[in-house]
């Protein structure tokens, strides 16, 4: 293993597959900008790295399911939750009274959440709302191998999207927002139609395997998580790279330079 290889660090990520059964059984997918520098004009789900104020104590008092998370898990919902309204504009929560939230801020509020001009925590104080931990499922967990210079530990959360809101792009990290059928994605990435990276492209594949929001809900909850780190193999056919069996993905042996 190489120093750049030793040296690089791990950052904790998250992302959510948000989904609807109307008016087919689709999940919200964002065209990362061709500016950025990961994944940069790849069709991905919403998500990014944690930030610290998603480590905010006094976010007890404006979440749903705080004592029934796991402590460490609370940072990486928020952040789930967070990188969809910043990138999209839909957030999973609904008001303290338990009504549902329809409207949600205008662009400028979530630049401002995105840039660190505004907590994130304020905009959901001054909403009068709560975010709804306990509606996020662990879909899977994956950790960047070593041969990638910039190496994250992302969990990936299935949840259904909130009713009446709709979804938007943020036109900085994200030009497009869509809602699309897990099969579809795949076959526009197939054809060369959209860009989908390696990891995307195989939760997609475990999406699809359900037949509706519910369902893809219930069999993540139902499913053991096993985590996901990639490793590089020497083959006959050449280099490849090579998923744990049981982490529900079957036998995959991607050829490096398919991978993304």
């Amino acid at each position: 293993m190489s120093q750049a290889e030793t040296a690089a660090e791990i950052r904790p990520a998250a992302t959510i597959l948000l989904l609807r059964d109307e008016p087919s059984f689709e999940v919200l997918m964002v065209k990362r900008h061709h500016q950025i520098d990961f994944a940069s004009g790849a069709l991905v789900f919403p998500g990014g790295k944690t930030h610290a104020g998603d480590h905010d104590p006094a976010w007890a008092e404006h979440v749903r399911g705080w004592d029934e998370i796991e402590p460490e898990q609370r940072p990486l919902r928020i952040a789930a939750i967070r990188e969809a309204f910043e990138e999209a504009g839909i957030l999973v929560g609904e008001r303290r009274d338990g009504a549902p939230l329809t409207e949600v801020c205008d662009l400028e509020v979530r630049e401002a959440v995105d840039a660190g001009r505004l907590p994130f925590l304020d905009v959901v104080r001054d909403l009068g709302a709560r975010l709804s931990l306990d509606a996020l499922t662990v879909f899977a967990r994956w950790i960047t191998p070593p041969i990638v210079p910039k190496r994250f530990d992302t969990w990936f959360y299935a949840a259904r999207a909130p009713e009446g809101q709709l979804a938007a792009c943020d036109g900085r990290e994200t030009v497009d927002a869509e809602w699309i059928p897990p099969g579809e994605a795949l076959r526009l990435a197939h054809v060369g139609e959209r860009t989908v990276i390696f990891p995307t492209r195989m939760n997609l594949q475990l999406l699809g395997e359900a037949r509706s929001a519910a369902d893809a809900v219930a069999r993540a909850g139902g499913r053991e998580l096993v985590t996901v780190l990639p490793r590089v193999e020497s083959r006959p056919e050449g280099r490849v790279l090579v998923l744990p069996p049981n982490a529900g993905y079957g036998e995959v042996a991607e050829p490096l330079e398919r991978v993304m």
